[in-house]
């Protein structure tokens, strides 16, 4: 009777499956998991790396077999291309989207959600990206025109724009960052050369719905330490 050997298709499988577990658990453990996912398929996170845990555990538990199993060439690539990923999130700085992909994740380029303001509700950025794709949004955008604001994003410029403005933009995430998409609201009297790209700062200021871009003229702008969330969800 052959003796049990490793099996480096099952050991490799189980690499795979441990290297996505260490994902989720290091997500869950350096509270990161707001830069990728919104609130609403946050638990996702706790779910995926007991599971995986567990899946990996009983691959690797299970390597040695009475016959020979090989790991094939394709097979190779293929787990490779699994793992490369989990290795891109632990090895890159953690870093929430800036300027550069607000130009490519305007709402235009889709539809976001986002709830139209009530009577009291006060002006958020929400309302705003409602108001981009929804006329009865708009229209009660419209009506808050001329009262006080404060919103809270990340300092982008459009070329040719005078040294006293800039547009405040933040991003809005359904379920995770690759369909989010930018909110972005353009800012006036602010502080000339006082704040870089893609600074997160607090505006205060008095709001106008200009067509379909908003204004802020701002009476207060600081700057401020990158949120815990980043994003909005919706």
């Amino acid at each position: 009777m052959n003796s049990p050997r490793l099996s480096p298709l099952r050991v490799a499988a189980g690499v795979a499956l441990a290297a996505w577990a260490a994902v989720f658990w290091f997500l869950l453990l350096s509270g990161r998991t707001s830069l990728y996912l919104s609130s609403r398929t946050a638990w996702v996170v706790p779910t995926g790396a007991i599971v995986l845990t567990v899946a990996a555990a009983g691959r690797l538990l299970t390597a040695r077999t009475p016959r020979e199993e090989r790991l094939p060439a394709r097979m190779s690539w293929a787990l490779g291309f699994v793992v490369l990923p989990a290795v891109i999130v632990l090895a890159l700085p953690p870093t929430a989207l800036g300027s550069y992909a607000a130009s490519r994740r305007s709402l235009s380029a889709g539809v976001a959600s986002g709830p139209a303001l009530e009577a009291g509700d006060r002006v958020t950025l929400a309302a705003v990206a409602a108001g981009t794709w929804s006329d009865e949004a708009r229209r009660a955008l419209i009506d808050r025109a001329g009262t006080s604001v404060t919103f809270e994003g990340i300092v982008t410029r459009r070329e040719g724009a005078p040294a006293d403005e800039f547009v405040l933009t933040r991003f809005i995430v359904s379920c995770c960052v690759a369909d989010a998409l930018s909110v972005q609201v353009r800012v006036v009297g602010a502080p000339p050369g006082r704040f870089e790209e893609d600074q997160w700062v607090r505006v205060s200021g008095t709001f106008y719905p200009v067509g379909r871009e908003v204004v802020v003229d701002a009476s207060s702008v600081r700057a401020i330490p990158q949120p815990e969330d980043p994003y909005l969800n919706v």
